[in-house]
């Protein structure tokens, strides 16, 4: 069976595409499960907002790119090793950002599944969560090779019922957003400008950071240059792509605040399309599973980085057990945060935390990291 897994994360084609696959899972129940980032970083300039959408692919395609070469030519595969080449002795601060994120983000998923859920198919705020903390744990406790398969083929998936729910809502809309484009409609940000945009599109990448360590454990098998330029690149194309389907079908409504202001925008859309309750309840469906991939992916990147610290310190390294219960006990503390609602954890944390991975990571890693690219070329380094 462990065979079977490591052809499966190693073989052929999988082996550029799977870190963008789960670079991606990570990022999208964080934004595009409730369609509120895209709105927050992009959606509410109008008009303009496919700026911040460019940027977001090219200032990710960059740290991807950079970050899988480090660990190509070093063979190192979580973060707090990526970090010492780049920033040093400096390296818990990222730690800190990161955890901090980490319960963010988390009690962001855990807000939306419960009112996701409760919404779409009635199920109890509170069972939602249950759920949640349920099927991540799980995961969890089978390790690396079950998430890389779990998350493979949730991203066929989700990409399919979303690229249906943006064609509905697309379909029925698309006079509003010709005429958005048609006016230059900026109208919902007061002052709203291109490089103000584009700004906005590096600081979404930025903060997005914490979803590199989530991929590192799936690079091993990488050798050469070519296959972390090819992979990073798709993994920036994964995590823009169902970025502008959803600011296109934002676009339908601009500059409604029904839509601009709502909590789930996706589920408003698609409610307002639909008096099936079929999309509703598929999109319930499909929210959670992109809720569950994110939290199951950045806590997989905090237990690899606590497996290696073990390592570090001739220690075994976590069992099954302590990594479902160390999830489980992560989720707990997330629900207590989530009781302040999706927007308000969104607004409150996530631009502060940007600029401290751009001082922490990004600017390090196209100074320091850069060079150390350059420096040793195309050979790994031996361990």
């Amino acid at each position: 069976m462990a065979s079977k897994n490591t052809d499966f994360r190693t073989s052929g084609f999988m082996k550029v595409l799977l870190p963008g696959i789960v670079l991606q899972s990570v990022l999208m129940g964080g934004g595009y499960a409730t369609g509120r980032e895209i709105i927050e970083y992009g959606g509410k300039f109008g008009a303009i907002g496919w700026v911040s959408g460019v940027f977001t692919f090219l200032t990710f395609a960059v740290i991807a790119v950079l970050t899988f070469e480090l660990a190509r030519i070093y063979r190192i595969y979580d973060y707090k090793s990526i970090l010492k080449q780049i920033i040093g002795k400096a390296w818990p601060i990222y730690d800190f950002l990161y955890v901090i994120l980490l319960f963010l983000i988390i009690s962001i998923m855990a807000s939306a599944t419960g009112e996701i859920l409760q919404q779409t198919i009635g199920l109890n705020y509170m069972v939602g969560v249950v759920i949640l903390i349920v099927i991540v744990a799980f995961l969890n406790f089978f390790g690396s090779a079950f998430i890389a398969k779990f998350e493979t083929y949730g991203t066929i998936a989700l990409y399919a019922a979303y690229i249906i729910f943006t064609i509905m809502v697309i379909t029925a809309n698309k006079d509003n957003i010709s005429a958005v484009f048609a006016n230059s409609d900026t109208s919902f940000v007061e002052g709203a400008t291109i490089p103000l945009a584009m700004w906005t599109g590096i600081i979404y990448s930025s903060y997005n950071l914490s979803a590199i360590p989530a991929g590192l454990f799936t690079l091993r098998a990488q050798t050469k240059r070519s296959e972390a330029v090819i992979s990073g690149i798709i993994g920036a194309l994964l995590m823009t792509v169902p970025w502008f389907l959803t600011y296109f079908a934002v676009m339908g409504y601009y500059p409604d605040e029904n839509i601009i202001g709502a909590s789930v925008p996706w589920l408003v859309m698609l409610q307002s399309v639909s008096d099936s309750p079929i999309p509703v309840l598929v999109f319930g469906v499909v929210a959670g599973w992109t809720l569950i991939e994110t939290a199951t992916g950045m806590i997989h990147a905090l237990l690899e980085r606590l497996d290696h610290s073990m390592e570090e310190s001739n220690k075994e390294p976590l069992s099954p057990k302590m990594r479902g219960l160390i999830t489980a006990g992560i989720l707990i503390v997330a629900i207590l945060f989530s009781k302040i609602g999706i927007i308000n954890l969104i607004s409150m944390g996530y631009s502060a935390i940007a600029y401290g991975f751009i001082l922490v990571y990004l600017l390090p890693l196209l100074t320091v990291g850069l060079y150390k690219v350059i420096k040793n070329g195309e050979v790994p380094k031996k361990n």
